[in-house]
């Protein structure tokens, strides 16, 4: 395996971004998307739209020699992230993050990209002042319910169903603490993981 890194993405990134978006819409998530979501995927539109967040210092890549392989996009969470059913905000909401989105392409998966990409995105939000964090994962999506599971996020009990073009996405929201830390040599149950400490 050549060199595997994390960076903050950069301006020169949105074009590689977009297209590993692509590449996950088209195989992991075609079964959860919209009828013609992939089809209609524009990638110069969608890296237009990664420019801001990638301008913001949201997004970290994963790379591996020349190749960008994966991102993960994380903010602030919004008090909708947060809120309960009953549309209550927790009194910590100044000190979460969330996850946005942590996409490796398919054909870089199970080399520890996912997992270095959430170890480095949560110590940038710990020096940032988040202290835990929460991800929204499709319900049916169970490979990456089983990577939350295994970096110590749990579902919250908390859940939402998007309309995804007429088609209903249910998802749960996953939530844990940010001091994580990735083991440079896994063993092969712990692939693509980040473990805590």
């Amino acid at each position: 395996m050549a060199l595997a890194s994390v960076r903050p993405a950069t301006s020169d990134d949105a074009a590689a971004v977009a297209r590993v978006q692509r590449a996950v819409w088209t195989s992991a998530y075609a079964d959860l998307l919209p009828p013609g979501a992939v089809e209609g995927f524009d990638e110069d539109a969608v890296a237009r739209g990664w420019a801001g967040p990638i301008a913001a210092g949201a997004v970290w890549v994963a790379t591996e020699g020349d190749a960008l392989v994966g991102f993960c996009a994380a903010a602030p969470a919004s008090p909708e992230d947060l809120a309960d059913a009953a549309g209550a905000v927790p009194e910590d909401v100044g000190v979460v993050a969330t996850i946005a989105a942590l996409l490796v392409e398919p054909r870089w998966g199970r080399r520890g990209h996912g997992g270095r990409l959430v170890v480095e995105t949560a110590a940038a939000l710990r020096a940032a002042g988040a202290v835990r964090g929460v991800a929204w994962v499709p319900e049916r999506d169970t490979a990456s319910r089983r990577f939350w599971e295994r970096a110590g996020w749990d579902p919250d009990g908390t859940v939402r169903t998007l309309d995804a073009g007429g088609r209903p996405l249910r998802e749960i929201r996953v939530a844990g603490a940010l001091d994580m830390e990735f083991r440079p040599e896994p063993s092969p149950g712990d692939l693509d993981l980040p473990l805590l400490p």
